[in-house]
């Protein structure tokens, strides 16, 4: 198993300068070229690089400016995936949630273009030595859950296992090999559906869809591994467990219990990214399934809210997971990104540099580390 650069890290995305969406706006109404966005987009990079570094983290994203949405604009770009955007919805008691996009299998999933090389390629020109570049792609599950069967096409794929699952881990390998060969060495893959299969909601959804909630978990571990087979050696392949982000809210709850043991012990993952910012996680129990060899970075500290957490408290919950898997094998991190999309959370650029802060000082004091 491959190492995380640090025992603190983050989860890839941060708050849009303004000047970034007042050009993305401005290509939406046709004023200025993609060219000229991209342009914008670069150097909104260069500033967030240099923020990240000058924190003291040491894996190094390019915040996902390049996106609207941190899964859609990835898949969009798969041969045979189409995506309707998602819209708001205002709820009863005033706040907004993003309804999930559906996305729609239409033909064989395939590898047609590099679809992040290019950005990889710029973010590595920026980042320092002793730093690492790491990439954050949507998981490659996103494909499967939403729709369920419904969402395939059952001309393309009549059967789902093995053609589907094997065709989306060859386009995923595809990429990861298109990545490694730019000198990529860590991806990190952003998955929203194993966390909703531990929100008894959710679940009722998927057996909805004709889904087994029990069973998705353990298939959808093979379907990883499908893709963990096709890993260049020596990249690191992580996966972010969400439950949801949109402008400082979510989308699930519970405890991990219904998904541990597929995700910790059958998944050939690295790392695990682990929301447990609040009581909607519940405790670390599940933490008994990590194996030797892999590391759970545990999300304690809130990207929702600007408030800082108190440091000792953070140390206490550290204590208590390493009750059931080893301080060595657990790392500190975020509990997501600071803008899943291209709104943001109800946070600001000090309240970033703050919440990475604690982390790193945090991360350093319990394990003695620089």
């Amino acid at each position: 198993m491959t190492q995380l650069p640090a025992r603190y890290d983050h989860v890839g995305s941060f708050l849009r300068p303004k000047y970034l969406l007042e050009a993305r706006a401005q290509k939406s109404r046709g004023e200025i070229t993609p060219e000229q966005l991209r342009g914008v987009e670069d150097r909104a990079i260069a500033e967030i690089v240099k923020f990240q570094q000058d924190v003291g983290l040491k894996s190094i994203t390019d915040g996902e400016f390049r996106r609207t949405y941190f899964h859609i604009d990835f898949l969009d770009q798969l041969g045979g995936v189409k995506t309707d955007i998602p819209v708001t919805i205002r709820k009863p008691d005033g706040t907004e949630e993003l309804a999930p996009p559906v996305m729609k299998v239409v033909d064989k999933v395939r590898h047609v273009r590099d679809i992040q090389r290019a950005d990889f390629e710029y973010l590595k020109g920026q980042v320092a030595a002793g730093h690492t570049p790491k990439v954050c792609i949507p998981s490659p599950t996103m494909l499967h859950f939403r729709g369920g069967r419904a969402g395939i096409s059952k001309q393309a794929y009549p059967e789902l296992d093995p053609d589907f699952y094997d065709d989306v881990a060859k386009a995923y390998g595809d990429e990861l090999r298109s990545l490694a060969a730019a000198g990529c060495r860590y991806v990190q893959m952003d998955d929203t559906n194993m966390a909703y299969l531990c929100d008894e909601r959710l679940r009722e959804a998927a057996r909805s869809r004709g889904d087994d909630p029990n069973e998705l978990p353990h298939r959808y571990a093979k379907f990883i591994n499908k893709v963990v087979a096709q890993k260049p050696a020596g990249m690191l392949l992580a996966m972010h467990l969400c439950r949801g982000n949109f402008k400082s809210t979510h989308a699930a709850a519970g405890n991990y219990e219904p998904v541990a043991e597929a995700l910790l012990q059958e998944m050939d993952l690295d790392a695990y990214f682990m929301e447990y910012d609040d009581e909607r996680s519940g405790d670390f129990r599940p933490l008994r399934y990590l194996p030797k060899g892999k590391t759970a970075v545990l999300g304690l500290v809130t990207t929702k809210v600007g408030q800082l957490e108190d440091k000792d408290a953070l140390k206490r919950r550290i204590d208590d997971a390493a009750r059931y898997a080893p301080l060595e094998q657990l790392a500190l991190s975020p509990q997501c990104g600071f803008s899943s999309t291209v709104d943001g959370n109800k946070v600001t650029v000090d309240d970033e540099r703050n919440k990475l802060r604690l982390v790193i000082e945090t991360a350093r004091e319990v394990w003695n580390v620089d």
